[in-house]
């Protein structure tokens, strides 16, 4: 009997389980994981909103509005102009009105191309100063 309870504890003894291995193996992931995340660099675009505010230009300085319609018709002035008469026509109205601006209004199904082509009409007629607008 007496072998019996020697042989008994001996047992008991060799059924703990050994963290060691294990925690090993949670130590190196934290690390992995900790490395890892400090090379992490978000890519972001700085972006400067309009205040808000309305400019105080002279009402003499007001933009000319230039419409590209849908089907390509291009209109200043209330009256349909050629492509090939815009340049003319914005050389003209700049120099009636050096310090205004210029509004293009391209509905949302105008051809790009189109309106490509009338920016450039209006560069090369000496105007930079283009704001931007759609409809539809």
């Amino acid at each position: 009997m007496r072998l019996h309870r020697h042989t008994q504890r001996r047992h008991d003894e060799a059924h703990g389980i050994d963290l060691a291995p294990m925690l090993d193996f949670v130590m190196n992931l934290l690390i992995f994981f900790i490395i890892t995340a400090v090379f992490v660099k978000e890519l972001g675009l700085m972006v400067n909103r309009p205040s808000g505010q309305i400019d105080n230009t002279p009402s003499g300085a007001a933009s000319i509005p230039v419409h590209i319609l849908q089907n390509g018709e291009i209109w200043i002035e209330g009256r349909v102009i050629d492509l090939r008469a815009v340049r003319a026509n914005v050389e003209r109205l700049f120099a009636a009105n050096p310090k205004g601006g210029l509004l293009i209004i391209a509905d949302k199904d105008a051809e790009t191309g189109l309106v490509v082509q009338v920016i450039d009409q209006i560069h090369q007629g000496g105007v930079y100063n283009i704001t931007f607008s759609t409809t539809g």
